[in-house]
């Protein structure tokens, strides 16, 4: 077992984000052998540019306020709190804060 602690964790940035900083809670080499788990949190008008993870999928779980996620068509995928969306390994997306509250996500990623 390993507990993680409420203020445990290392920030950091990821590419292609703004408006934005991240605490990676969990991952290799303290014990995964693949999954990363980490708290982002978006602010107003915050987002991430249309990108993909060749070699990982996703999961996003909206913790706090509001977000949409684009695919590569411009299809919108509306999120609030307690909704979930998974991406594949190679799916492109977009993501966009709505509202003018920060939205806080817990992000899963695993290897393909």
């Amino acid at each position: 077992m390993h507990l993680i602690k409420a203020g445990e964790g290392t920030v950091y940035q990821a590419p292609n984000h703004f408006n934005f900083w991240g605490i990676r809670k969990f991952g290799p080499p303290e014990g995964s052998k693949g999954i990363n788990i980490s708290i982002s949190e978006f602010l107003p008008d915050g987002g991430a540019t249309l990108s993909a993870s060749a070699d990982k999928e996703r999961l996003y779980c909206v913790l706090r306020g509001t977000m949409t996620v684009l695919d590569e068509a411009g299809t919108t995928y509306p999120m609030e709190e307690g909704d979930m969306i998974h991406i594949a390994p190679g799916e492109k997306r977009e993501i966009r804060v709505t509202g003018s509250v920060a939205c806080r996500t817990l992000v899963v990623m695993s290897p393909a």
